[in-house]
């Protein structure tokens, strides 16, 4: 990742951060900023230790509970809104809160309990480094919120409700008088998407730029709320455990840095994106759970075979306590994966988001682990097998299905959503664009679709599959051919328990029902349409897009 030529930035732009767009942002660098006439150092204002960078930044920490009171760029106050300061969680409350200065560093460490928090600013840079080390549940979540005051960066995005008239669903989602949708769930982004978040106005630009989410779960494909905004204030997030749609275990232990940057409107450095940012000034800090560059080792995998070159690869390295990912080479499928902390892992390959082969790799301390070509199975891959017909590819994501992109940023509700009923024909042309990406018992059960068999292929039974990304209410299809026959009605697989397909995330666990349709099930006349009804079996859910659902990957009726 690099930086390139300037970019104008208009007043009020809305901006998240990918690897693609940082390519060509402008980038002033994380260390060399503009130096103010203050010097760098820190003092004690009886409540708060007083940080100043050395540039364009002062920062307040209260020693009381650890909460960041002040963020001052330039002269102006852009923390806090509501009474409430920025913090891990929503604030730690009583808390041991220590300062010390090393050479051009200076650390704020915060002690609650077996937590262990910190801020970190460095001579002459409009930054602070946040590390978070969380042993246990005593906090409920893993995340920091940076609280920003209002009017500072008012926009009409998706995440903003500061345009919103009323709540159309608990008491974060929203609704416009035009009939579009508001959320802060409503990001768009996976975590494998972004780098950094935040928001530029009037030539000044305030991100958080991500840690590598080594101690988060989810996975590279994970969605969660990134940051809101409303008529009070606005907010960005570092959410490593939220409990939101998650599909693994939280994994404990230190996560950072993460970093609060100020820039001159443009784009955070690529320099302190993950992947890229190196901290070995933070080498001798003493801070809890810290491993540098010399405690961690790299995989590298020389290419993977039997890849579908349509689709980007994602490798991904996971257990217990930590998680890395990779992108695959679209040429020949090599891939580095560097950082990471000795152990063994689960080495699994993605096709898209579908899991098409796992493996195990060990990873030693200053060392690469290499691995020969990965040769992913044809079986591994659904696509490959033949099928009569097939609805949408398997991908592991509802993308092509009807409203399957608009979903990842506004509710089911939304005036922008194409009608969640109607039938598709098989043999159409828009078999997969006609099909809605989710199901649910209340909006649209029962949905048809209509095909046809040759004489050979109704006087055979059928394997009937049908893939899903996740479940709302335990929802699950049960399946009625031609009004005759109906399958049985399938065990729910895991899936999380807490709203995903009204609140921008389809990510779950990828899972394929299939069922058995025996050649009585089939019409003889082969010009005649046979009906396959999907339904949502389910006795959980309450209501309309609340009711049980299931997001889809894809159909398909093989020989």
């Amino acid at each position: 990742m690099s930086g390139s030529g300037n970019r104008p930035v208009r007043r009020r732009t809305f901006v998240l951060g990918t690897a693609a767009a940082a390519g060509s942002a402008a980038l002033a660098g994380p260390l060399a900023q503009t130096a103010s006439a203050a010097a760098f150092g820190w003092s004690d204002d009886g409540s708060n230790y007083v940080v100043d960078t050395g540039a364009n930044l002062v920062f307040k920490v209260s020693k009381s509970n650890g909460d960041l009171t002040s963020l001052v760029y330039r002269g102006t106050e852009y923390q806090g809104y509501g009474g409430m300061n920025s913090h891990v969680e929503s604030g730690l409350g009583s808390s041991t809160v220590t300062i010390s200065q090393s050479g051009s560093t200076i650390l704020i460490s915060v002690t609650h309990g077996t937590l262990r928090h910190y801020y970190a600013a460095r001579s002459g840079e409009n930054n602070v480094y946040l590390w978070t080390n969380k042993a246990d549940t005593s906090v409920s979540a893993t995340r920091y919120i940076v609280r920003v005051n209002a009017g500072k960066f008012a926009n009409d995005e998706p995440d903003s409700g500061t345009y919103t008239t009323s709540t159309i669903e608990a008491s974060d989602v929203y609704a416009k008088s035009d009939g579009q949708t508001r959320s802060k769930h409503y990001s768009k982004l996976r975590v494998i998407d972004y780098d950094y978040i935040g928001w530029s106005s009037g030539g000044v630009g305030l991100w958080i730029v991500r840690s590598n989410h080594e101690k988060a779960s989810g996975g590279p494909f994970y969605r969660s709320l990134l940051r809101h905004q409303g008529p009070g204030g606005g907010g960005l997030y570092e959410i490593l455990y939220y409990g939101q749609n998650q599909t693994e275990a939280q994994r404990f232990g230190l996560q950072g840095p993460y970093v609060i940057a100020f820039t001159d409107g443009g784009a955070p450095s690529s320099a302190l994106f993950p992947g890229t940012l190196t901290t070995s000034w933070a080498d001798s800090l003493g801070i809890a759970g810290y491993v540098g560059a010399s405690g961690r080792g790299r995989v590298a995998g020389v290419g993977i075979s039997g890849r579908n070159t349509s689709y980007a690869y994602t490798v991904g390295l996971a257990n217990s306590a930590a998680q890395y990912w990779g992108s695959a080479r679209s040429s020949d499928g090599y891939f580095s994966i560097g950082g990471v902390l000795p152990g063994t892992y689960t080495l699994t390959v993605f096709k898209g988001e579908l899991a098409v082969h796992t493996g195990s790799v060990t990873v030693s301390a200053g060392g690469t682990t290499t691995l020969n070509t990965i040769t992913i199975p044809s079986s591994n891959d659904p696509s490959n097998a033949s099928a009569i017909w097939r609805i949408n590819d398997w991908n592991g994501t509802p993308s092509g299905f009807k409203n399957a992109d608009l979903m990842t940023y506004a509710h089911p509700s939304d005036v922008r959503a194409a009608s969640w009923t109607g039938n598709v024909v098989i043999g159409s042309g828009s078999e997969t664009s006609a099909f809605p990406c989710y199901l649910w018992q209340d909006v649209n059960d029962g949905i048809i679709v209509y095909f046809r068999l040759t004489a050979a292929q109704a006087a055979a039974a059928h394997t009937l599959r049908i893939g899903v990304t996740t479940a709302y209410a335990n929802g699950r299809p049960q399946v009625v051919v031609n009004g005759t026959w109906t399958s049985a009605v399938p065990s729910p697989p895991t899936q999380p328990g807490t709203r995903s397909l009204t609140n921008g995330s389809y990510r779950g666990n990828n899972h394929t029902f299939t069922y058995s349709v025996p050649a009585s099930a089939w019409l003889t006349d082969t010009s005649a349409y046979n009906t396959l009804q999907i339904y949502v079996a389910s006795g959980s859910g309450t209501t309309g897009f609340l009711s049980a659902g299931t997001s889809i990957d894809a159909i398909d009726l093989l020989p």
